[in-house]
């Protein structure tokens, strides 16, 4: 749901309408999963306020063919109208160089996007933030469907029923998931750095998956 309803009716830019046309053949339940294209993404913010805070940084990287295709990495720093300020103990953007206008940024992200699926820790916060950014092209929503390495993670090592309320959260923290799954938290608490080690525990997960049997589109999402 939009914080702004009554930016909705904005129109939308070429570059939304190209990014919504991707979206009109919906993709085969049968394709296998290493036939499927995979963006891995992490913002940074000037705080956890989805109404009142901004992006500050974006990391992406994208997975195909069960591959991290590191040529495909990408860090964007669009224009805030906040400054970071506690955040930035965390982050430490305190100067963001060749920062991108809203627009600019936003067109950029759509393309990187394409119609690939999108996967995040806590990844819905990830994408509020992010979609607020699109508004104002008439971007109401993100087309593409998504996987919270989180969720995928408690499913694959709980199963599908899982009772939500007896899982410690502490134990799904990207930094608790990289330590179980035995990966090393290089570059921790930057976009491009927890992008990369997100898509790294992806990975992880997807070779559980299989084991458990998940190979398809229609498997990984139902």
């Amino acid at each position: 749901m939009s914080w702004w309803p009554f930016r909705s009716q904005t129109k939308k830019q070429d570059f939304v309408e190209e990014y919504l046309r991707l979206f009109e053949k919906p993709i085969p339940g049968i394709r296998r999963i290493s036939q499927l294209e995979f963006v891995v993404l992490d913002t940074e913010t000037t705080g956890l306020d989805p109404k009142n805070d901004f992006v500050i940084s974006f990391g992406g990287i994208k997975i195909q063919g069960l591959k991290i295709r590191i040529e495909t990495a990408q860090e964007w720093y669009p224009e805030s109208p906040k400054e970071a300020t506690h955040s930035a103990e965390i982050h430490g953007l305190l100067e963001r160089e060749n920062q991108l206008k809203a627009e600019e940024f936003s067109q950029n992200l759509l393309a990187y996007f394409g119609s690939a699926i999108l996967v995040g820790h806590h990844l819905k916060f990830d994408l509020e933030m992010l979609q607020k950014l699109c508004l104002d092209f008439g971007l109401k929503n993100f087309s593409n469907r998504t996987i919270d390495t989180l969720e995928l993670a408690v499913r694959l090592e709980h199963g599908p029923h899982v009772n939500w309320q007896g899982i410690p959260m502490r134990d799904y923290s990207l930094d608790a998931l990289c330590d179980r799954y035995q990966i090393t938290p290089d570059d921790r608490h930057t976009a491009g750095g927890d992008a990369f080690l997100t898509a790294q525990l992806f990975l992880k997960l997807l070779k559980l998956a299989e084991r458990k049997g998940i190979t398809t589109y229609e498997h990984l999402f139902r």
